[in-house]
């Protein structure tokens, strides 16, 4: 037996195909015998067109079996998403931040070019942005040779409609930011291989990847209605101070959701590499400052909350106060015996540092760590910057950071810790992260809830009758804190005179329980300039009005209706000047 034969077993089927081959091997013989060689042409199509069909209902057959019962496109096979897709970004109400778009490279082969000079004169016309020398050299190549990248649907289809032999195109995915520069620093940007290079596209770099595999957009946590009036506001005071850089932040203290976050100058993410290192650092999370007075609120928190003072406790600052190896001085001097709601109104370095010294080394210290000051803020943006800290902690130390001078912290790892003092007491993680509805925000306990709701009638009345009055907004009982800290100037080994950090550091509303909704606003001008009225660039003259206007603006956003305003306390005696505080 043949191997055919075995191998079919001389089945009906093999006799059958036999057949019909020795068939038309018998037809192809009889047309050569009998001379009619139009016979012999028409069998050997016949027999071609019989092939052809035969294959193209095999290929139908697979491609059928493979459409309904492959794996081909399902979970991560085949069909899914290429690599560098990434899914839309979008704020918490559904806005745009950042989609890929099809785009398009423009390619040339100068071999299929039929008139180089206007082929030259079309291209340069139409692509302004690629050089002279460049375009040439791709004319000149023995090659296809890529051109310019990134072009428009609407761009391609203008040079197509040239009609220049040579030139083609090929898509290529990219990511766009639609609204420039709005939200740049948190949204971030990506490469050209589609990778998260800072903001939420690189802390959320997998999982943008994620989602674009199931066609989902990935919610972040702002709102872009806070962030236009944020960034508005924060534009303006930088326009008339002149900073070195600024920082404006909007949080809901019980969620720790970042609703606002803005670093100026700024940049367009569209084209992150044309701007500089200055404008793409993202002074939020990646710079560290000596804060200044705002810290003088945390003081207060650990005072309260240790039982060593109450708000009706007094401190005598009539005289500069020693402790360690400082004098410490007031700027704007009371030379009075404060109560604690004074001190703070007044923002008196003698009495927060009278006070840290009851506290004692160990507590403060205790208290600064537990709520976050000694650690990178806890936050998904990668840039979280690591605070500077004392290396001992002593008297020389518990004076210096009592009022925030000695420590230096990133305007978010502030935040998050203001938050706590806010929020009933909790330490609660920052998020750029929308969360959904209703969610419970889980965190560590660090003060109690009476501390938290004495530190809030604190920060009322400094926006009542001490240096942050320019904050306050009628019906909506703001809260806040001034400071103003002066820099160590490495090149003279001192602080500087003329160089500050100016910020205020606010909460609305106040009034009500500690759960009920509350929202943090901060404001800070690295460096800034007298403006025309020549008055020192405080926080309270910098940025608490800056403040005031961004609550005013986004109170109805938030559903924060205007109510009787609190004043928790009787207001001290007049400031010698509502703004001052300790430099």
């Amino acid at each position: 037996m043949s191997l055919h034969q075995q191998t079919f077993g001389g089945s009906p089927l093999y006799r059958w195909v036999l057949r019909r081959v020795w068939g038309v091997e018998h037809a192809f013989e009889r047309s050569r015998a009998s001379g009619r060689a139009e016979d012999d042409t028409r069998i050997r199509i016949f027999v071609v067109l019989a092939l052809f069909a035969v294959g193209f209902v095999v290929l139908g057959v697979g491609a059928t079996h493979a459409a309904l019962f492959s794996d081909a496109g399902k979970g991560e096979a085949v069909g899914a998403p290429v690599g560098s897709a990434r899914a839309d970004l979008v704020d918490r109400n559904g806005q745009l931040l950042a989609v890929d778009l099809p785009h398009y490279g423009l390619y040339v082969d100068p071999r299929e070019i039929w008139d180089l000079s206007e082929t030259r004169r079309a291209l340069g016309a139409a692509l302004p942005d690629v050089t002279p020398e460049r375009l040439e050299r791709a004319l000149r190549a023995n090659r296809r040779t890529f051109l310019s990248g990134g072009l428009t649907p609407d761009a391609r289809d203008k040079i197509n409609d040239l009609g220049l032999p040579g030139v083609s195109f090929e898509p290529e995915s990219k990511r766009v930011y639609p609204l420039d520069q709005t939200a740049a620093h948190l949204v971030g940007f990506t490469d050209s291989g589609g990778e998260g290079l800072a903001g939420a596209e690189l802390a959320f770099n997998e999982d943008v990847r994620t989602a674009a595999g199931g066609g989902t957009a990935l919610p972040l946590s702002i709102d872009l209605r806070i962030q236009a009036a944020l960034e508005d506001e924060l534009g303006k005071a930088a326009s008339t101070f002149q900073p070195r850089g600024a920082v404006g932040i909007v949080t809901n203290v019980h969620t720790g959701e970042i609703l606002g976050l803005a670093s100026w100058p700024t940049f367009d993410p569209n084209r992150a590499g044309e701007a500089s290192p200055d404008a793409r650092l993202n002074r939020a999370a990646s710079s560290v400052f000596e804060m200044g007075s705002v810290f003088k609120a945390f003081t207060m928190a650990i005072g309260l909350d240790t039982g060593v003072a109450t708000p009706q406790s007094t401190f005598d600052a009539r005289t500069p106060f020693k402790l360690g190896y400082r004098t410490i001085t007031d700027y704007h001097a009371t030379h009075a015996i404060l109560t604690m709601v004074e001190v703070f109104q007044h923002s008196s370095n003698i009495g927060t540092a009278k006070l840290a010294e009851s506290i004692g080394t160990e507590r403060l210290s205790h208290y600064y760590d537990a709520l976050g000051l000694t650690k990178p803020a806890k936050v998904e943006l990668l840039e979280s910057a690591r605070p500077l800290t004392p290396k001992k902690w002593d008297e020389d130390t518990i004076a210096s950071t009592s009022f925030g001078h000695g420590i230096d912290v990133s305007p978010l790892a502030l935040t998050r810790a203001y938050g706590a003092l806010l929020n009933g007491g909790y330490l609660l993680p920052l998020t750029i992260r929308k969360l959904d509805p209703g969610a419970q925000v889980a965190g560590p306990r660090v003060l109690s809830d009476k501390t938290s709701l004495e530190v809030l009638q604190l920060m009322r009345a400094n926006v009542t009758g001490g240096s942050g009055k320019s904050a306050n907004v009628p019906g909506l009982n703001v809260g806040g804190k001034t400071g103003t800290g002066d820099k160590y100037d490495p090149a003279i080994r001192t602080y500087s005179k003329t160089k500050q950090v100016s910020s205020f550091a606010a909460a609305f509303p106040t009034d009500g329980p500690p759960s009920a909704a509350r929202y943090f606003v901060l404001i800070l001008m690295d460096e800034p300039h007298p403006d025309k009225t020549g008055a020192d660039p405080t926080g309270g003259i910098v940025a608490a009005p800056a403040v005031g206007h961004i609550i005013e603006r986004i109170a109805p956003f938030l559903g924060v209706k205007r109510r009787a305003d609190l004043v928790p306390f009787e207001p001290g005696p007049p400031s010698p000047d509502d703004q001052g505080e300790e430099r």
